[in-house]
């Protein structure tokens, strides 16, 4: 066996294992220490913080400590979707009126794989006679995709209000490939 090849191997190794054996050592390496404990056994929770006493148990890192903010909460969006739909063109999408923060607005999820670019006109109706319009380009492919109005503020019942995306060629012709709306399909709604 080549000797020279093994002791480049052996050097490799060593060179590649360097950055493992400082992090499994952690910021505490030789007497350094950040004030975070670490480590990336204790960052795993596989052992002890430093800071943690002996027989106590090892935090987690994801532990919020006392004094400081935690993630923060992620505010709630309601929605209401119409049912999945798709067209013998190579159209799905599936519409929605999204409502969160006092803000409401629609948003159309949408795949195509009609194999041509189209158009979706997305509009959000709502009450007092209230419409926002937003025309989206849709690629070509096999991507999914969304095309989405601008956020306005809520006015009014969050079910008076209404979406409908229209998919279609965009050429002078506009041929309609797809319509999908927000409100959910009912037993009756054949």
């Amino acid at each position: 066996m080549n000797l020279r090849l093994i002791g480049i191997g052996a050097g490799v190794l060593i060179i590649l294992s360097l950055p493992l054996a400082g992090a499994i050592a952690g910021p505490d390496f030789a007497g350094q220490d950040d004030g975070k404990g670490g480590g990336l056994f204790s960052a795993l929770g596989l052992s002890d913080s430093p800071r943690t006493s002996p027989g106590a148990p090892a935090r987690s890192a994801a532990a919020v400590e006392p004094g400081k903010p935690g993630p923060a909460e992620q505010p709630r969006t309601d929605s209401r979707c119409g049912p999945e739909l798709s067209s013998p063109h190579g159209v799905e999408a599936q519409t929605c009126v999204l409502v969160g923060e006092g803000l409401t607005w629609g948003r159309s999820y949408y795949r195509n794989t009609s194999g041509r670019a189209l158009d979706a006109d997305l509009t959000m109706m709502g009450p007092a006679g209230r419409t926002v319009q937003i025309r989206c380009a849709v690629g070509a492919g096999d991507e999914p995709g969304l095309c989405e109005t601008p956020k306005e503020g809520s006015a009014g019942d969050p079910d008076s209000y209404s979406a409908v995306a229209e998919f279609a060629v965009p050429d002078d012709e506009g041929k309609l490939l797809l319509r999908s709306g927000s409100n959910p399909s009912g037993p009756g709604d054949g």
